[in-house]
């Protein structure tokens, strides 16, 4: 198992190197110079100065020779990863340097916290609260295939997966906020308020808790359904057969015998699903106006702030490559049958 870890996490390496080579070529092939972005603030300061063209140009050189952009594609972008000199100094990603975000006139690792503490936070409890669904629903569908309970979950989840989250979510807050009265249409907490300790987390959950619905209720159908197809495949399987034929209680055959053979499958779904508590939702952040990832993304692709972007990009590598190798593992824990070290 160590020898094929370590393999695996060479093999990420390599991949993370050519993802984060093709993503810098892409952002650097888009027609924009934060130099001149910086230099046009000069424009006025050198108004009226018969010199004033040449004052441009030199600033606009000086500014492109701080920015490294005057470089080779290549230079600038090893002297992003720290692995060669910008201007003379390795200060890159491998020195702690994760760049500078100029919208935010800050470093990007700052400007990142706080939307990522907000997205992980919700999506931690929409996961819980869907998996604490989903599973449990899609074992007694399998269980109960056919009958009219069956029936009108399936008709129930199919009607939930065909709906877009955007219009659940505005159906939510017009019954839910509008009609109802019980929860705020959006937002995080309490305008002007200064809460503290447990005040301030009861608050924050009565500004989170009509996103995790609909966050939770968008995830329903798909989940349900994918985990009543595995059970249904494992309860059809000559192991449970004879496990039913030597006499042993339905409980012991379904959540010991078929479950276990249907963890492959949901495996994937659930590492899956808990990784994605890092990515965020650009729809559902920005309707209910959430400081999060996904809001930050499309804020930072639209003011061209690439800083940004390429390390969000490069962290969703990472998490997809981590994610891979965590599923893989878990395959050879949960069935015996598959040997991840060959």
């Amino acid at each position: 198992m160590g020898r094929y870890v370590l393999r695996r996490c060479g093999y990420m390496l390599l991949v993370m190197i050519i993802l984060s080579l093709l993503m810098f070529l892409v952002y650097t092939m888009i027609p924009y110079d934060r130099a001149v972005t910086e230099a046009e603030s000069f424009k006025t300061a050198y108004k009226g100065n018969p010199n004033a063209a040449q004052l441009y140009a030199d600033k606009l050189a000086d500014l492109r020779r701080q920015l490294g952009t005057d470089q080779p594609v290549l230079k600038r972008y090893l002297g992003w990863l720290g692995l060669g000199p910008i201007n003379g100094k390795y200060n890159g990603i491998f020195q702690g340097n994760f760049g500078y975000s100029y919208t935010y006139d800050r470093p990007v690792i700052d400007v990142l916290k706080t939307p990522m503490m907000n997205t992980v936070f919700i999506n931690v409890f929409a996961t819980i609260l869907g998996l604490g669904i989903t599973i449990p629903l899609g074992i007694f569908c399998a269980v109960h295939r056919g009958s009219k309970r069956d029936t009108g979950i399936q008709i129930a989840t199919i009607v939930g997966y065909s709906i877009p989250s955007f219009i659940t979510a505005i159906i939510f807050i017009w019954l839910f906020a509008i009609m109802l009265g019980w929860f705020p249409v959006s937002g995080m907490k309490t305008p002007g308020s200064n809460y503290t300790g447990l005040a301030e987390l009861k608050d924050r959950l009565y500004y989170m808790s009509l996103p995790l619905i609909v966050m939770t209720f968008s995830s329903l159908g798909g989940m349900t359904r994918y985990v009543r197809a595995a059970m249904t495949e494992a309860l059809s399987m000559d192991c449970i057969r004879t496990a039913r034929a030597k006499g042993l209680r339905e409980k012991v055959v379904v959540y010991s015998h078929a479950f276990r053979n249907a963890l492959i499958p949901i495996i994937t779904l659930v590492i899956g699903w808990f990784l994605g508590i890092f990515s965020g939702s650009v729809v559902l952040e920005n309707i209910f106006g959430l400081n999060g990832v996904g809001r930050l993304y499309i804020n930072a692709l639209n003011d061209k702030d690439f800083e940004v972007v390429l390390l969000l990009q490069m962290f969703y590598v990472i998490i997809g490559l981590i994610g891979n190798l965590v599923t893989d593992i878990a395959y050879g824990i949960a069935d015996p049958r598959v040997r991840v070290n060959k």
